[in-house]
This record gives C-alpha cells, sequence and structure tokens, in this order.
C-alpha cells in the first residue's frame, strides 16, 4: 500500500516538473518570436565544421590507398629497388 502511494506521488509530481519545464520552454519561445531574435538550432560554424570533417573523411577513404602507392613509388624511385 505504501509502495502504491510513493510510486502515485513520483509520478504527479514527475507530472508537474514536465509541465513547468514545458511552460518554461513555451514562455522562452514566445520571448523569442515577440522579440525577433532566432537564435537558430544549430550554430553555423559547427555545422561548417562538421561537413569539412566529413569531407576530409570521404576523401581520405577514396584517395588514402591511391596516396600511399603513389608514395610509395616515390620513395622507391628515389632510393631504387
Amino acid at each position: 500500500m505504501l509502495r502504491d502511494r510513493r510510486s502515485i506521488q513520483l509520478r504527479a509530481s514527475c507530472a508537474r516538473a514536465a509541465a513547468d519545464a514545458w511552460q518554461r520552454l513555451e514562455a522562452r519561445a514566445l520571448r523569442s518570436l515577440a522579440t525577433g531574435r532566432d537564435r537558430g538550432d544549430v550554430p553555423g560554424w559547427v555545422l561548417v565544421t562538421l561537413m569539412t570533417a566529413g569531407l576530409v573523411v570521404a576523401l581520405w577513404a577514396i584517395a588514402g590507398p591511391l596516396l600511399g602507392d603513389l608514395f610509395r613509388q616515390a620513395v622507391t624511385g628515389v632510393t631504387g629497388p
């Protein structure tokens, strides 16, 4: 019986906390809309950094073995067989 009451109290307090958090988020969104300031989801520099890293990984995956072979051939050509 006591366990059921604690479970109900815990659920109620979680529901209140979620409702309060939702109200704060809603108020913040409305203030942002009212002021006309929109910060966006992710800053631009984060997207640029992630896209650059993705390009580097993709190019390295494609060109890595070719560049390795080219380097080995160049070193072998300079030092001899």
